[in-house]
């Protein structure tokens, strides 16, 4: 049974085409895995899907009565909303059966015999409603959830804005799972996610009787979890059966095929050329070189396959600074409260440290009181000598307005645009991303931007933020390879195990210090 239909969908963003007569359908309980390289339009499907955007050409249809839960990597919330009530946004249809309800009755009071007959029966099937949903019990039911991602310990009525980019995705993850939909669709909830809710949402989605559709950069996670996969590539959509590995199998020999067709083709073209050539003024031969001529014009030109650019991080490295990269003498670091007992810590040159641990606990924060950008709450952080920092944080600002180019441009003004279109291309971006505003990239494009800046200037010191958040493969596999040839220091927040096992020299347990409950 097809649960969603489309068919010949196009779609574009000026003169950047995203898809191009591209049909696609959903099964029942078929687990799958959107994937693809960061900017080929994988959340921009996603919008599609969902009516977020309108497609410039073709047909979506979705089952009658089919209910679609979204967890969206761009989901914004806003100032004055609290967890709880993002979460019992979830029943916002049955909260407004209860002002229907509530407008009923102030309207029986001067109503007619007739229309209190109508008013009566509407009342009646609206109480049964919000009563087969549980509408009295939202309370603990949002409670229960909240408890489930450890969102209780951060407080229900926490302003949504104070809370860190995991916090923020167990919020909508947990608005979802409320929602109870018959249908998933996930834009990297694993982003931001620490190891101990990245294994539940595991579960979570194994033991998921109805459909899903998963974008993950997480091939670990993805593999566990899904039986399908779709890859989006140069404007088009292929399906292919079983997980993200036996994908890989399967798609190399046809890139193998692909390419020896093309060969071959190009072999015969080249043939058929040379004799038309030769033959085509010989009385004798004429009729053969025409017949040749004729097969050339009417030959179905094989194209090669467009390859994408694969990014190439090479850190600039500054002078050797001191024995020492930092120390702390009783660093409390927090905000309205404490987030860490009293840390005596030291870092020195040459390691390469991971922190660890579960969504906010305060790791992004220890990183900014260690560079100066938040204030600790007591204690004291000396920096040691000759450092040449490089940071990378976890996102843009959301209100961001610039261009690729304007932005490294801001950072290196003397730069020429050759060199500027240079830096980006190096690390992956397209022409037509170049020249794009960055708020509307990807997550994985807009880091890579910001990786952009981080290679170009020396640095012996890298203090990175979850890095590999949005990342594709390609992408991670460099960045790997970039900061194990690195020979500066490195500081980094990340949780995933492939990604820094064989790179860190130090694992650090952040949860062996914080005051928050994990």
């Amino acid at each position: 049974m097809s649960i969603l239909n489309v068919e010949h969908l196009s779609h574009g963003f000026g003169d950047r085409e995203i898809f191009e007569d591209v049909s696609f359908r959903l099964l029942k309980g078929e687990h799958i895995g959107l994937v693809g390289a960061n900017g080929e339009g994988k959340s921009t499907f996603m919008s599609i899907i969902t009516n977020r955007l309108m497609p410039d050409a073709g047909k979506i249809e979705w089952a009658k009565n089919v209910k679609v839960g979204y967890l969206d990597q761009h989901a914004s919330l806003e100032n004055g909303m609290t967890i709880r009530s993002v979460m019992a946004s979830a029943f916002d249809d049955l909260f407004d059966m209860e002002k229907r309800l509530n407008e009923i009755y102030m309207s029986m009071g001067e109503a007619g015999e007739e229309e209190m007959a109508a008013l009566m029966e509407e009342s009646g099937t609206i109480q049964d409603l919000l009563d087969a949903h549980d509408f009295y019990m939202i309370d603990s039911k949002v409670e229960e959830v909240a408890r489930a991602l450890g969102l209780t310990d951060i407080g229900l009525d926490k302003d949504v804005t104070e809370l860190s980019g995991g916090q923020r995705t167990k919020v909508l993850l947990g608005k979802m799972l409320l929602e109870k939909p018959d249908i998933l669709l996930l834009d990297e909830p694993t982003n931001y996610l620490d190891q101990e809710h990245i294994a539940w949402l595991k579960i979570y989605l194994q033991n998921y009787e109805n459909a899903f559709i998963l974008i993950s950069h997480d091939i670990p996670f993805l593999n566990s979890v899904i039986n399908i996969i779709y890859h989006v590539e140069n404007s088009h959509l292929e399906r292919y059966v079983g997980d993200y590995d036996k994908f890989q199998e399967v798609y190399a020999v046809k890139k193998a095929q692909e390419a020896a067709a093309y060969e071959r083709q190009q072999a015969e073209i080249a043939n058929l050329k040379d004799f038309v050539a030769r033959n085509k003024s010989r009385v004798a031969t004429r009729n053969m070189a025409m017949s040749r001529q004729k097969k050339l014009d009417n030959m179905d030109i094989l194209e090669r396959t467009q390859e994408k650019p694969k990014p190439e991080f090479n850190f600039k490295e500054a002078r050797t600074p001191g024995k020492y990269i930092f120390e702390t003498q009783d660093l409390v670091i927090g905000y309205d409260e404490p987030l860490s007992s009293p840390l005596t810590l030291q870092m020195e040159r040459g390691k390469k440290i991971v922190l660890t641990g579960a969504n906010g606990i305060g790791k992004s924060t220890l990183l900014k009181s260690i560079l100066g950008l938040t204030p600790a709450l007591s204690g004291k952080v000396e920096l040691g000598d000759y450092l040449e920092i490089g940071y990378f944080e976890q996102e843009m600002p959301q209100e961001i307005t610039t261009t690729c180019m304007e932005e490294i441009w801001q950072e290196f003004p003397g730069y020429t645009q050759y060199e500027v279109r240079s830096a980006l291309a190096k690390c992956g971006l397209t022409t037509s991303h170049i020249e794009s505003r960055c708020s509307v990239l990807s997550g994985g494009e807009q880091a890579k931007v910001r990786l952009c800046k981080l290679i170009n200037r020396p640095s012996n010191i890298l203090v990175l933020d979850e890095p590999t958040n949005h990342l594709d493969q390609d992408a991670k596999d460099e960045l790997k390879r970039a900061l194990m040839a690195y020979k500066g220091s490195i500081l980094m927040v990340c949780h995933e195990p492939e990604f820094y096992t064989g790179l860190a020299t130090e694992v650090w347990d952040c949860t062996k210090w914080t005051t928050k409950v994990v």
